[in-house]
């Protein structure tokens, strides 16, 4: 796990050192990502920067990487676990290795089959490729998103990195009106796109080719796809554990100490459980907080303690919560208002501190059906069978109904179409309140220009599959990922998802929808799975997700906070404050809970801060100026 850094001139530079400097600060920027080590590579065409974060043969691992006489080059952030497996066919076809790395291995593979490269690998990936004798970039990131991979195409040279930051500390960039909007619907910017107009992502499962002067060309090596295949449910159950105990076997491939997070729920457990067999003295981490019901530290220690694993906590106090969000924030690039991204920071700063690697659960939820939202559609079944005329009635007279009011919202679920309902997991302001909160709403960057293809792709699904399909392609890397990648770095730490194999959705993908969703209950075939397996007090627990208390703290402990952040925040351009105002007023008056959408505004304004208006300058190691300060009531 690393972080690089580079680009790619359209015409000969003779190793101008202009650009070679401005490399160099691009990859300053990102010391957290690796600071065991950093690297350079330059040429007529290409800069390469490096940050190491030893894993795999610390002693000869560093990057950029050079094979075959130094023909091609790489950098590359991840793991590959299949590279053991790869590189024994490879020295059967006649290639040789100086290293025992994966990274040498990708290289190797290159040189062999080119652009089939990514295909091959089994893993989490972001890497670029340079082909000196065909003076030929290629470059690939892996299949679900895991690896963030930024880029930026100007008129005479291209940059790319694990960070925009890094990217940032070499162009101006400005505010892109249509992100902004999408992302106080959906917490996040959906990808490809970025809060910036000229910054952009490599789409997961998708390579690209370049050469001097030409534009990137992009291509689809892989597609989540779905497969219900009607087996027994005795035969998945094996087949979900055997691939599971696979993946984390592969996942634990490390030459450092691996940890694990835990927390009270299904998902983390069954990892934990399966990577004891492998490492018996495993180390698990857990946090929450002080206020009740927003801790899973007890259930966790009691998963550890059957298990007989040590498990290491700790609580984050709401002025620590306060105190680290401008630095949390500028780690994530963009804004994302996801609070649980904040004790993922602690989590992985804890975690540093025993281990280099650790093991989480994500990605369960979106391949086995585990969001409560997913029971939606057996909820709304009746609606199904519905005349148009009878559903235009129920649709006419649940407008007349007062907003809070028990019922209005199921009528209105059951008499929309999941494609215009449902964006994904979150769900933050519809297009109605965007336009009292907004100064400018653009109707042309409603949610549906996100959503339409993805709906028209999965058409032949059910229900189920459809939301789970749509959370792969926006919620699974807008959110999950991104925040497991920038938290778990930004503490120098890898973090890696065996859930997120392609062996294990292959095995996901065969499921029917009641062998997600059963009786109620959510990821009903991998709880069964997990039978023996687990610890019993979590087998039937609730997905809690990770709760922040965020609904409290703005009533109280958060309420001076926010009152400042709004009146200092230079977003009057954007935003109807006094429509905030009114939201917060409605939420510590117990009228309503607005806390996750105050939480998306006071996200965003603090990114405003930190990228558009610059209050804060950060290094990579410390705030050099605190905007705020925690304030009590």
């Amino acid at each position: 796990m690393c972080g690089f850094v580079g680009c790619l001139s359209s015409r000969p530079w003779a190793l101008n050192n202009e650009i070679q400097e401005q490399v160099r600060a691009m990859n300053q920027s990102i010391i957290h990502r690796g600071p065991d080590d950093e690297g350079y590579f330059f040429d007529e065409y290409v800069n390469f920067g490096f940050r190491r974060l030893s894993i795999i043969d610390e002693e000869k691992g560093s990057q950029p990487l050079s094979y075959e006489n130094e023909r091609y080059w790489i950098i590359f952030n991840g793991e590959i676990y299949n590279y053991i497996e790869l590189k024994a066919e490879l020295m059967e076809c006649g290639h040789t290795f100086s290293t025992d790395t994966d990274t040498e291995v990708i290289l190797a593979l290159y040189s062999r089959i080119k652009e089939e490269t990514a295909r091959k690998l089994r893993g989490m990936f972001a890497f670029v490729i340079w082909d000196k004798l065909e003076e030929r970039l290629y470059g690939a990131r892996d299949h679900f998103g895991i690896k963030p991979f930024f880029y930026c195409e100007q008129s005479n040279i291209t940059y790319f990195a694990s960070e925009k930051k890094s990217i940032l500390t070499a162009i101006e960039d400005e505010l892109d009106i249509h992100s902004f909007q999408h992302f106080l619907s959906f917490q996040y910017v959906p990808e490809p796109n970025t809060m910036t107009k000229s910054i952009k992502k490599l789409s997961p499962g998708h390579y690209f080719t370049q050469r001097p002067g030409e534009r990137m060309n992009f291509f689809s090596y892989w597609e989540p796809q779905f497969k219900p295949a009607n087996m027994e449910n005795s035969k998945l159950i094996k087949e979900i554990q055997d691939t599971l105990k696979d993946s984390v076997n592969v996942h634990m491939r490390s030459d450092v100490p691996i940890g694990a997070f835990l927390s009270g729920g299904i998902d983390s457990s069954f990892i934990v459980s399966l990577a004891k067999e492998v490492n018996p003295k495993i180390k698990t981490f857990s946090v929450g907080f002080e206020t009740k019901g927003y801790s899973e530290i007890d259930i966790a220690k009691e998963t550890a303690d059957h298990l007989d694993v040590e498990n290491i906590s700790y609580v984050i106090s709401p002025e620590e919560f306060m105190n680290k969000l401008p630095k949390i924030i500028w780690h994530m690039d963009d804004p994302l208002a996801d609070p649980a991204a904040v004790p993922l920071y602690f989590l992985a700063r804890e975690a540093r501190k025993h281990v280099k690697v650790a093991l989480s659960g994500e990605g369960a939820d979106e391949l086995f059906g585990g969001y409560n939202i997913y029971r939606e559609p057996q909820s709304l079944q009746a609606f199904t069978y519905m005349p148009s005329p009878i559903k235009a009635l129920l649709k006419a007279a649940s407008s007349r109904i007062p907003d809070g009011v028990r019922g209005k919202s199921l009528i209105e679920r059951g008499v929309t179409p999941l494609n215009k309902r449902y964006i994904g997991n979150a769900n933050i302001f519809n297009e109605k309140e965007k336009k009292h909160l907004l100064v400018q709403y653009l109707s042309n960057a409603e949610n549906g220009k996100v959503t339409d293809l993805l709906y028209s792709n999965s058409f032949s699904y059910d229900d189920v599959t459809k939301m789970q399909y749509i959370d792969i392609q926006t919620w699974l890397k807008g959110d999950i990922l991104l925040k497991a990648d920038k938290m778990s770095m930004a503490n120098s730490l890898e973090v890696r998802v065996p859930f997120l194999d392609k062996q294990v959705f292959s095995t996901a993908s065969k499921l029917t929808s009641s062998q997600k969703i059963k009786d109620g209950q959510t990821k009903f075939l991998l709880r069964e799975a997990a039978k023996g397996i687990v610890p019993q007090h979590v087998w039937h627990r609730k997905k809690l997700g990770f709760p922040v208390p965020i609904r409290h703290w703005l009533k109280n402990e958060m309420y001076d906070w926010a009152i400042q952040l709004i009146n200092d925040s230079q977003t009057d351009s954007l935003f109807n404050k006094g429509e905030i105002y009114k939201l917060l007023a409605a939420h510590v008056c117990d009228e309503r809970d607005n806390s996750r959408k105050l939480w998306s505004i006071f996200t965003f304004m603090i990114w405003h801060q930190i990228y558009i208006e610059k209050v804060y300058q950060f290094d990579t190691q410390k705030v050099s100026k605190e905007r705020f300060t925690f304030v009590t009531s």
